[in-house]
């Protein structure tokens, strides 16, 4: 977007900075970063990313204005320092953290000078303008011209453009000044993952001041300013807007409207064409469409005339690609996510886009590239740009390689975000909408991660609609990892249902309306001596070498399979493409020196799952009817014997528990430390329904687990009937899912608690005193018992957890997943 001032701003050549006369210039040393990429050692002051930065509107004539500026920090209130050297020199467009800009220091506040000729082939004042572009300076910018104010920019993340032609001298060197102000976590900014000190865990350095390109390019007084591009494949056509600045008189074709002509190409050969209004959505007409998909990425050549009375004023090549996102029922009725109208499994990466040489800034274009890459060799399909967002030439390559992009906004701190703040993230978020509208990869909008920033619910669920009226052709998750962390719980908008869960895989259902996805998962790590930022680091689970950490992501990726299959996921993002800082969970070491799995048998897992989760597989099997009845296949009452008076599975009190007043009759009471009963078996098929039910009284309520009734697995209770110290209610749980009570219970009071596990609908139920009290998905299938059930306590992570600290009566274990009716009927009876 152009942001014009009463006085505006600077043009700049990659010329000689101005040195003060008394003494010799300083000069610009790269920094050591603590390891580097191999490309760290290519940058320099003559190619500091000399890309064309912006390839969906290409201009002929334009001007890098990268390269090596006078920098030094800005004390508060201080006067704009023109027409004065300043002591250090930067590399820009380096962040100033970074080695690469050869500060590599944080400064809240600094200045930025150079100058800049403009070409006289370029003829400004002439019918022609200058323009300034900054990719974007992290987080609030002032421009000069000429010690002339001519910008003022907030956010960090997306680009302004400045009209500088009125700030320009008449002839010779021009002088550009930029301030820049970054508090960071600070303020209540959005940031991503930046902080001024990282913590060696999941945040990491900051990065200020300018981090994208700086260029200048002439332009006539009417001029294409952005592109709106949408393929409508049922219209057979590329909707286009051409939106326009034309703030100048066109002399005497000043009262004629400005007319746009574009037309499409496919290899050279016109596909279609179009004429019409500057500033209104035009039809681009593409007949037998050749579709964009991961697989053949194919783009469309686009060129757009911007005319007046006829007469060509501007012009402009851009691409794009035919595809269409949305949403479709598998064979399984699950509503599944669909890429042209058929089902496309997401298979993804979490990418966070960090550099251990330039930090929030890739050192190359090559650098920038090669994650994307990368993802293509070892089968990925999509990725998920994680609460970052990159410079145009990464979507570019994500267009060109064939990624689907799932797109975050950049998160404030992990609280909720001070109420003076909430305009601004709003605006950023719709900001980064309008600019990235018309990238083909990109398929879903992300507002929210884990609750960081959340503060209310109702709020979140009004941003997902906004940003869906805003932009109706993509997805948008209005909260990824709705189930973690900060999270005020699912406002029940957007397209998606988006669950983590490491290690995973997670397994939300989708419902009437939302595919559902695995927003993060995976997370195993391991150390490659020689390339840790900080020369050790973490994950969620270290291996001991490659083979090992290989077989564990197989392992993992098999069972996103099943989860696909059973659960009806669209979508699972694997943690992640590169180590970063402290993390050292990525398929590459933070340097992208070294891949830490075999890659091979990654592509092949990968492309396993797609194959395969694509919601063609046949509904779930019904469960067996079970046996009838009220009494189950077990029942406990507990009258001061263990004896199974529905079955054979007479229990063992283990740890002296003693009996006392029951709820009806005795019950067992046990003191919280070792005691509990053991049934000698297990009691239940978990591979099919169930359901357990007792009559219980805690003796406390507090931050500790309690069990009720469980049943032993390999290495955690196949279930829980519980209280949750976590949430200080009642649940019915798997490790990692809980179906919640509403409330918490009161200490001394009896409860009949029932819990399900329905495996036809996929969901855990928990019925409390006879009425439904909570519920969850829960539909990945499980596997068949193998330990005891046990009352009283639980297990987890191997060990025996979680002992009852109350007195437990009348346990009933069912081989079916009782009715509604049913356990308010057994409620109601009191046994």
């Amino acid at each position: 977007m152009i942001r014009p001032l009463a006085m505006i701003a600077a043009a700049t050549l990659l010329g000689t900075v101005i040195a003060s006369p008394a003494q010799a210039a300083p000069e610009w040393h790269k920094g050591i970063p603590p390891i580097a990429t191999p490309w760290t050692a290519q940058v320099g002051p003559s190619n500091a990313l000399p890309e064309y930065p912006r390839p969906q509107l290409v201009r002929d004539k334009w001007q890098n204005l990268n390269g090596v500026w006078e920098f030094a920090k800005a004390e508060t209130g201080q006067a704009v320092p023109a027409g004065q050297s300043l002591g250090e020199r930067v590399l820009v467009p380096y962040p100033i953290e970074s080695a690469l800009s050869g500060i590599q220091r944080h400064e809240d506040r600094m200045w930025y000078r150079r100058t800049f000729t403009v070409p006289a082939g370029w003829k400004i004042g002439s019918g022609q303008r200058l323009l300034l572009h900054f990719g974007a300076v992290d987080y609030d910018a002032k421009v000069y011209v000429n010690g002339t104010q001519v910008a003022t920019h907030r956010g960090g993340y997306d680009g302004f453009d400045i009209d500088v032609t009125t700030a320009l001298k008449a002839t010779g060197p021009q002088e550009l000044i930029v301030w820049a102000e970054d508090l960071t976590d600070a303020t209540g900014q959005p940031i991503g993952k930046q902080r001024r000190t990282s913590d060696r865990g999941i945040f990491y350095q900051g990065s200020s001041g300018i981090w994208r390109t700086v260029w200048m390019e002439p332009v006539a007084a009417a001029a294409v300013t952005d592109l709106g591009l949408t393929p409508d494949l049922a219209g057979k056509s590329l909707r286009l807007t051409v939106n326009v600045d034309s703030n100048q008189p066109l002399t005497a074709q000043a009262n004629q409207p400005l007319t746009v002509r574009a037309t499409a190409r496919s290899n050279g050969r016109v596909v279609g064409s179009v004429t019409g209004a500057a500033g209104t959505e035009l039809k681009v007409p593409v007949p037998n469409a050749h579709l964009w998909t991961p697989d053949d990425p194919y783009l469309y050549d686009l060129d757009v005339t911007l005319l007046n009375a006829g007469r060509t004023v501007d012009t402009v090549k851009s691409y794009f690609g035919m595809r269409e996102i949305g949403t479709k029922k598998g064979a399984d009725g699950k509503l599944r996510i669909a890429l042209n109208g058929k089902i496309l499994f997401n298979m993804a990466t979490l990418d966070q886009g960090f550099w251990p040489d330039g930090l929030n800034t890739a050192p190359t274009d090559a650098g920038l590239k090669f994650d994307l890459q990368q993802h293509k060799v070892m089968g990925f399909n999509a990725v998920r740009k994680h609460i970052k967002v990159e410079p145009d030439r990464w979507y570019y390559w994500a267009d060109k390689l064939g990624l689907l992009v799932w797109q975050d906004m950049p998160a404030a701190n992990t609280g909720p975000i001070p109420a003076e703040w909430r305009g601004q993230f709003e605006a950023e978020l719709h900001e980064l909408v309008r600019e990235h509208r018309s990238w083909t990869s990109i398929i879903a909008w992300v507002p929210f991660n884990e609750g960081w920033g959340e503060w209310d619910r109702a709020a979140t669920g009004r941003i997902a609609d906004e940003v869906k009226a805003q932009d109706p052709s993509r997805l948008v998750n209005a909260h990824s990892g709705v189930n973690c962390c900060n999270s005020h719980g699912d406002s029940g908008r957007g397209d998606v249902i988006d669950h983590h869960q490491y290690l995973g895989p997670a397994t939300p259902a989708p419902d009437a309306t939302r595919v559902s996805i695995d927003g993060e998962h995976g997370g195993f790590g391991l150390k490659v001596s020689n390339h840790m930022w900080f020369g050790d680091g973490q994950a969620y689970e270290m291996e001991p070498d490659s083979a090992t950490l290989t077989a564990k992501y197989v392992a993992n990726q098999k069972a996103v399979i099943g989860s696909a299959q059973s659960c009806g996921i669209s979508a699972a993002i694997y943690t992640q493409i590169t180590d970063v800082e402290g993390e050292l969970n990525g398929f590459w070491t933070y340097d992208r020196q070294v891949a830490k799995m075999d890659l091979a048998q990654v592509r092949k897992v990968n492309k396993e799952i797609i194959a395969k989760a694509d919601g063609s597989a046949a509904n779930t099997p019904q469960p067996p009817p079970g046996t009838p009845g009220l009494t189950g296949i077990a029942f406990y009452p507990l009258d001061g014997t263990t004896e199974d008076t529905a079955g054979d599975h007479d229990a063992t009190l283990v740890g002296g528990p003693a009996y006392g007043e029951g709820k009806s009759g005795q019950g067992l009471t046990l003191d919280g430390s070792t005691q509990y009963a053991d049934t000698g078996a297990p009691v239940l098929n978990t591979a099919s329904d169930y359901t357990a039910s007792a009559w219980v009284k805690l003796d406390k309520a507090d931050g500790a687990f309690q069990t009720v009734v469980s049943q032993d697995g390999a290495s955690n209770s196949d279930f829980f009937l519980q209280y949750s110290g976590a949430d200080q209610r009642f649940a019915m749980s798997f490790a990692g899912v809980r179906a919640l009570a509403p409330a918490k219970p009161v200490v001394g009071q009896w409860y009949h608690l029932a819990g399900v596990r329905d495996s036809a609908k996929g969901e855990l139920r928990l019925y409390v005193d006879g009425q439904l009290a909570g519920s969850v998905s829960a539909c990945t299938a499980q596997a068949a018992p193998t330990g005891n059930t046990v009352i009283g306590r639980g297990k987890y992570g191997g060990n025996p957890v979680d002992y009852l600290d109350g007195t437990v009566d009348q346990v009933h274990l069912y081989d079916r997943a009782l009715s509604a009716t049913e356990i308010a009927s057994l409620y109601t009876s009191g046994n």
